[in-house]
């Protein structure tokens, strides 16, 4: 068993903001908080970090922790969307983004399967795409560019969003990612818009928690207050839904 001290949390990136105001408001005991691609900090786990909460983007990272052994199954605490965060340049509407998605001339972002769920989600919605259209899911995931997510995916400078940041470096035209990234990027830079995905292409994000089996009580008191009214809170002012 990890000793005392502050909490250790591994969290999904798109959970920087929300986890960190939550515990610089005192609604969870102190943390010490690791951000990254869950894939990746499921990986790092594996790999013998001694992190004692896992906060995933997804529920299939921490599931495939707890059946190694170890870690509790997961619950889910709170939910996200997948949305389009566009650059201003591009003229698109929900009721045309599959068209322009597939436009030869439209660079496509998302993040990287398997490391971030994020890419993921993006897959997915390709997928929802080819039972629209047959073929659309294998062009969009042969031109999509993998631009965040991955271990030697490029970093934003200290300060700077990644998704804005991607963006104003002109990489991509409509980046796939969550509501609560793209709202963050449209905060930060005024030449992006976010556009909601119609309803045959929306795809909703599950975000599931797990701690080790050995926790001590100040971890499972953590745990146990992702569900709490404070933090639920806190966490639909970032944009997320509540669980």
């Amino acid at each position: 068993m990890i000793g005392d001290g502050p909490v250790q949390v591994y969290a999904a990136g798109s959970l920087r903001e929300a986890f960190t105001e939550l515990v610089r408001s005192g609604a969870c005991e102190p943390a010490t908080l690791t951000f990254g691609a869950a894939g990746l900090l499921r990986e790092r786990i594996e790999r013998g970090e001694q992190a004692q909460v896992f906060a995933s983007a997804d529920l299939s990272q921490p599931e495939r922790l707890a059946r190694q052994g170890g870690w509790m199954a997961p619950v889910v605490f709170t939910r996200n969307s997948l949305c389009a965060l566009v650059a201003t340049h591009v003229e698109i509407r929900s009721a045309t983004l599959l068209d322009t998605l597939l436009d030869p001339e439209v660079r496509v972002g998302t993040s990287t399967p398997n490391s971030d769920p994020s890419g993921d989600y993006a897959w997915a919605l390709f997928d929802k795409a080819d039972a629209l259209r047959p073929g659309a899911g294998t062009l969009l995931k042969a031109k999509a560019l993998q631009l965040t997510g991955a271990a030697d995916s490029p970093r934003a400078p200290a300060g700077l969003g990644t998704y804005a940041w991607v963006m104003a470096q002109g990489w991509a035209d409509v980046f796939l990612t969550y509501r609560t990234n793209a709202l963050a990027a449209c905060e930060e830079r005024s030449d992006l818009r976010m556009l909601e995905l119609p309803a045959e292409l929306q795809v909703g994000a599950r975000y599931g928690a797990s701690c080790r089996d050995d926790a001590p009580p100040s971890v499972r008191a953590w745990l146990s207050a992702l569900l709490s009214t404070p933090v639920q809170q806190i966490l639909v002012r970032h944009g997320f839904e509540a669980a």
